[in-house]
This record gives structure tokens, C-alpha cells and sequence, in this order.
């Protein structure tokens, strides 16, 4: 067994090549290639990912806060604390806080890295609900 205090937990900033807004990441699992990838994500009001998929898709549980999620097709969810979300393999989607509180999620992938698209969530799509 291996424990790490939350003290211990080394949290970084987020790429701004992939996010908009003050996010970090603190890394909970040790990954191999093929292992599961386990992070917590805190998202300061309004930061979001930018457009992005996952291989073999992605498990979020909301840990604290309230966000929304978005699928390319349009559709958003508001999301809050103790809600999860499944996003499919290879479904493009963006998530992030809500624009006036913060939220952190755990974020469960496997199968690879994020592909991320080349583009930045503008605000109009943010802000469509």
C-alpha cells in the first residue's frame, strides 16, 4: 500500500495551450501505459478545458463546487457535487466551473493521452446552455 498525505500531493498548473482559465492538477494514481490515470482538477470560476476526447473515454465525479459539461453536438449539463459524468470513447467534449463558483473534479481515464483539438471553448459556446 502506498499513501500520500493530501499535504503531499504535488498540484501544477494547467497548460494554457489546453485550458482557459486558472486550473491545476494534482496527480492521484501512477500510471503506466495502459493503467488507469486518476487526477483531481480544480477549475477556478469560468476556467474550462479546451474541445477534447479520450480514447477510451472519461469518468468525472465531482468533488466539490459546480461546472457544465458540453458535448459537440450541443448538448450541456450543469453539473454540482457528488454528480458523475461518462463521456464515451472519442466523443468530443469540453467541462469546466460554472461562472461564479469554483469546481474540482476527479478525472478517470484510461487508454491513452487526451487528444485535444485545436481550438479554444469561445465564450458564446461557454455561455450557451
Amino acid at each position: 500500500m502506498e499513501h500520500t498525505p493530501a499535504e503531499r500531493i504535488t498540484w501544477a498548473r494547467a497548460p494554457e495551450e489546453n485550458f482557459t482559465g486558472r486550473v491545476w492538477f494534482g496527480p492521484l494514481s501512477h500510471v503506466t501505459e495502459d493503467g488507469l490515470k486518476a487526477s483531481g482538477v480544480y477549475f477556478d470560476p469560468a476556467a474550462r478545458t479546451d474541445w477534447h476526447s479520450h480514447p477510451d473515454g472519461q469518468v468525472l465525479y465531482v468533488a466539490s463546487g459546480a461546472g457544465l459539461v458540453q458535448t459537440e453536438e450541443g448538448e450541456t449539463v450543469e453539473i454540482s457535487a457528488g454528480d458523475v459524468v461518462y463521456a464515451p470513447p472519442g466523443e468530443l467534449h469540453w467541462h469546466g466551473a460554472g461562472p461564479a463558483t469554483p469546481m474540482m473534479h476527479l478525472s478517470l481515464t484510461t487508454g491513452g493521452e487526451t487528444q485535444w483539438e485545436p481550438r479554444k471553448v469561445s465564450d458564446e459556446e461557454y455561455r450557451r446552455r
